[in-house]
Order: structure tokens, then C-alpha cells, then sequence
């Protein structure tokens, strides 16, 4: 790979390169995927991808192969969101990110297997490290084929914890951006007041490499030394996490603090009831926003949608608009108390999920450590950080102030060295 001159941080790979990629990629997926099942089928891959290899243009993504979550609409391309819904009646203008994407030389290598409509009801999709466990959703696809090593960089979105879940579940990176920074127009929306398209990646500096073409307004950060005051929540919210979650995330944290970082215990809510206002609290905009996303297709298509998606309309039709306007008000108030906490400490640090990724295809896990960071709107990474007495991955979770993403990526990356498995 050598330098696009004029065009710093590009690069070119030459067209025999491209071509030998095009080839190892597809191949890896043939022989991986009817077992994983990550990516949505494609009669002519191989095809699709040659042609739009020998268009791409130099960038900071040349030749990188990337696989994109099946709710985003690519020209040319059939989007299905998960469901049996015809195709035609989710069609729409490509997205944005995909322009994105494309212009820095990445590669979409297909479209990758989500929850149906980005909700609940699972895929196909096994997890590469036991295939008898769930990968994690909404985003499943994408964080599968990352961890079975089919593409490097994969497109997923989170509502509550469709990124970062997937990501500890299936042991690599995955990160969600400040809400707003990633555009979602031609996105298939689950519950716009929090859907945020983030990514999932070998490691966080392919992460940090696909956020930077992603992301609006994005800046390198300083180079430099300085090191984060980190802090853990104290209280119910930790408490949610298993028994074995909590004892890795402290070992992690033990670490941290050894090579030489701040950590600091801060009380994040006062006591069991006040942490399931907030679970009630998103739960009510989340079902209210959800019902209305499918205010004109589930009247006409909902005999196929799944029995879990049903469900989560018909909760959302019973909210009524003054509880939704309370909710939103109790989500500022939240939002403003966790920054105020963030005066002590530069970020938070928590266990990604409860444990590993539970047995069975029937669930995508739980994502309530996720919870109060995607409510207000945080940034958060997800780093792979060691293996539960199973055998499956464990993540730590790392969230940043509202619009330092490239401070949470820089920090990071420092963080992975310390605590990845070994």
C-alpha cells in the first residue's frame, strides 16, 4: 500500500492488490458464512465487487472491504431490514454514509444480518466464538463478520446497545459515536431520538479510521501523553451486571489503575428505584417512537412482521403523547446530571454487558449497561477485555463526553494495550 499523493492520509493499492482482495474476501466468506450466517445473500458478489473495485477512488478507507448493517439502503442493493416485508416498500435514496464510505475508498463487501427492524427479534446469525450462542443485535451481522475476520470494519447501529453489546459478545471493537454525528437519512429508523450509526471494527484503530469518514466535523486529536481521570459508577445501574461481569470489570479497572490511570468510584444514581426511572423512561420514547416509525407500513404489512416487533408497535401505540413529553423531559434531566458527574472524571468506565453472550439464538442479550449512555446521547466503546470461565468474550465499556469521540477513540486505544485479552 503505498501513499495518493495531494491527498494526505489516502492511499492507493494497485489494481492487481484490489483484485487479490476482492478474491480472498469472497472466498472467506463462502467458506465461513453458511455456518456464521452474517451477511444477508447476494446472487453475484464477486461480480458486484470487482466492478466497484475498479472504481474506487484513494482514501483513508482504500480497499478496505466493509460490511454494512441490512437497515441502510445502497443503490442497487435490496433492503430488508431482517423482515419479510417486500423490499420495494422499505426502497429508498442511498444513504449518505454509504457516499461516505465510498468516496474513501472503501469497499461494501454486502449487507450485513440485522434484528428485524433493528428491534428484537434475532436473525440467523451465530456467534464465531461457540455457534450455539447469540452474537449480541441489533447489529449482529456486522459484529460477527468482524470477529470471524471476513471484513475488518463493519456499519451497525445502536438505539440502547445494538453496537456495543454485539461487540463485547463477539470480542472485538465497537463504537458509538455522540448522537447526531453520523447522518441517518436513508437509514431505517428504530427510534429516532436515539438511533445512532456507529461501527464495528478488528480493533479501535480501524475503528477510529471508519469514524473519521463517518462522522461530521471530524478532528485528528492532539498528539500527547495526558491521561483521563476514569470513573466508575457506583450504585444500581453497576449492580445490574452479573457476578462474573462485575469481578472482570474490576480486575480491568485494577489494571488501568496499576499503569498509571486515575480511577475514582462517583455515585451515578441514589438508589434502585431512581435507575429504573430511567429503564422506564426510555422504554416509554423507545416504544412511543417505534409504533410511529411504523405508523404507515404496519397497518398494510403487519400479518409478516415477527411476533416480537408486533409486540414492541403495539406497547408503543398504547403510550400516549403527554407520557412520551414527560419522558423526553426526564431524559434532559438525566442527560444533564451525568455530565454534571462527568465535572470528576474525563470518562466513565463499565462492563459492556451483563456477561457473555447468553446460550441460545431466541435473544440478543440484555443491554441495560448500555442503557443510560445511549439514553442521553453519549459516545461509547466497546473493547475486547478477556474471556469468562465459558470461553466467550467479555467487553469493558468506555464513555466520553457528548461530541469528544476523537478523544474517547485516542484514549482508547491506550486503554485496548492494557486490558485486551491474552
Amino acid at each position: 500500500m503505498t501513499p495518493c499523493p495531494g491527498k494526505a492520509g489516502a492511499f492507493r493499492r494497485s489494481v492487481a492488490a484490489v483484485t487479490d482482495l476482492v478474491a480472498r474476501t469472497c472466498d472467506r466468506i463462502d467458506r465461513l458464512d453458511a455456518r456464521i450466517k452474517a451477511f444477508v445473500r447476494e446472487p453475484d458478489r464477486r461480480g458486484r465487487l470487482a466492478a466497484e473495485a475498479a472504481g474506487a477512488p484513494p482514501g483513508v478507507l482504500s480497499g478496505v472491504m466493509v460490511g454494512v448493517k441490512d437497515i441502510v439502503r445502497i443503490d442497487g442493493m435490496e433492503t430488508r431490514a431482517g423482515s419479510a416485508v417486500p423490499p420495494e416498500v422499505l426502497a429508498g435514496p442511498q444513504a449518505p454514509l454509504v457516499d461516505r464510505l465510498r468516496a474513501a475508498g472503501a469497499l461494501v463487501a454486502g449487507k450485513t444480518v440485522t434484528a428485524e427492524f433493528a428491534v428484537t427479534a434475532p436473525g440467523p446469525t451465530r456467534n464465531p466464538h461457540n455457534t450455539a450462542h447469540t452474537p449480541g443485535g441489533s447489529s449482529s451481522g456486522s459484529a460477527a463478520a468482524v470477529a470471524a475476520g471476513m471484513v475488518p470494519l463493519a456499519v451497525g447501529t445502536q438505539t440502547v446497545g445494538s453496537v456495543v453489546r454485539p461487540a463485547a459478545y463477539c470480542g472485538v471493537v465497537g463504537f458509538k459515536p455522540t448522537f447526531g454525528r453520523v447522518p441517518v437519512d436513508g437509514v431505517i429508523a428504530n427510534a429516532p431520538s436515539f438511533d445512532t450509526v456507529g461501527v464495528l471494527a478488528k480493533d479501535v484503530a480501524m475503528a477510529a479510521r471508519g469514524a473519521s469518514v463517518l462522522c461530521d466535523d471530524w478532528r485528528e486529536p492532539p498528539a500527547g501523553e495526558d491521561r483521563p481521570v476514569l470513573g466508575i459508577p457506583a450504585g444500581p445501574y453497576l449492580e445490574r451486571a452479573g457476578a462474573e461481569a462485575r469481578e472482570a470489570f474490576a480486575a480491568q479497572a485494577g489494571r488501568l489503575e496499576s499503569a498509571g490511570w486515575t480511577v475514582r468510584e462517583v455515585p451515578m444514581m441514589a438508589g434502585p428505584g431512581e435507575f429504573e426511572a430511567v429503564v422506564r423512561q426510555l422504554y416509554v420514547m423507545n416504544r412511543y417512537e417505534v409504533a410511529r416509525t411504523h405508523a404507515e407500513w404496519f397497518p398494510r404489512h403487519g400479518h409478516l412482521y415477527r411476533e416480537q416487533t408486533v409486540a414492541a408497535i403495539r406497547e408503543g401505540r398504547a403510550v400516549g403523547r403527554d407520557d412520551y413529553e414527560r419522558a423526553v423531559g426526564e431524559r434532559r434531566i438525566l442527560r444533564e446530571r451525568l455530565l454534571a458527574a462527568m465535572g470528576e472524571v474525563d470518562v466513565w468506565l463499565a462492563p459492556s454487558a451483563t456477561g457473555p453472550a447468553p446460550f441460545g439464538l431466541g435473544s440478543t442479550g440484555d443491554s441495560v449497561m448500555c442503557l443510560p449512555w445511549s439514553n442521553a446521547g453519549f459516545p461509547s466503546v466497546s473493547l475486547p477485555a478477556g474471556f469468562a470461565a465459558n470461553g466467550l468474550p467479555l467487553g469493558l465499556q468506555a464513555v466520553g463526553r457528548p461530541g469528544e469521540d476523537e478523544e474517547l477513540l485516542r484514549w482508547a486505544a491506550a486503554f485496548a494495550s492494557v486490558v485486551r485479552p491474552r
